[in-house]
């Protein structure tokens, strides 16, 4: 193998190896914190709550479907393009690092109004704040950045296809089903919707 390519595949195993751990850790952060949330969960009485099936056991078992895809490597796409693969790797990993930041500031501010089931307390607060005036529902929207940015990392077009037709009208509907009772709730709410996206900043 000429020496230049055999620097570049040995470069581009270390910089893999790298991003792994990176997101492994990733990942386990954002676990924790759904932990501590559980943990601190309010313990106020609720005002108003829906059940949903979307919730966090149901994200869990998507999110192990998702890991087993890849894991496995259904849905790889064969590609040997080492730029292409590295470009993707990197731009991936750091949408992964985005993402968990993003989810963990979320829930940071989010604080005592978080529930695993929709649920307003009767304390219950709007919160506006970054990242909330970025996107509507940060904690959904970086998880389906993250799954996106893991389809594009190991080239997995069933990965991309689970994300975009499962998990995201999961979100959805998690999202319409939280914001018909915020509504009612908070008159200003309308307002906040036209101003920002579920999960996609608007321009």
């Amino acid at each position: 193998m000429n020496p230049i390519l055999q620097q570049i595949f040995s470069n581009f195993d270390v910089i893999y190896f790298a991003c792994m751990l990176i997101i492994g850790l990733c990942i386990l952060i954002i676990f924790t914190f759904i932990a501590i949330n559980f943990i601190d969960a309010n313990k106020d009485r609720t005002r108003k709550n829906k059940k949903s099936f979307v919730e966090t056991g149901t994200m869990t078992l998507f999110f192990i479907l998702f890991y087993l895809v890849i894991r496995f490597n259904v849905g790889i796409i064969r590609y040997g393009e080492i730029n292409l693969r590295l470009t993707l790797l990197i731009l991936g990993t750091l949408v992964i690092i985005f993402g968990t930041y993003i989810n963990i500031q979320g829930r940071l501010v989010l604080g005592k109004n978080w529930a695993n089931q929709i649920k307003i307390y009767k304390k219950h607060y709007l919160v506006t704040e970054y990242p909330y005036n970025l996107v509507r529902h940060p904690l959904y929207a970086s998880l389906i950045w993250m799954f996106y940015a893991a389809s594009l990392i190991y080239l997995n077009w069933l990965a991309f296809l689970l994300n975009t037709f499962i998990f995201v009208p999961m979100m959805i509907l998690r999202a319409k089903q939280e914001e018909k009772l915020l509504r009612i709730q908070f008159k200003e709410y309308s307002e906040y919707q036209r101003k920002v996206g579920m999960f996609f900043p608007r321009i």
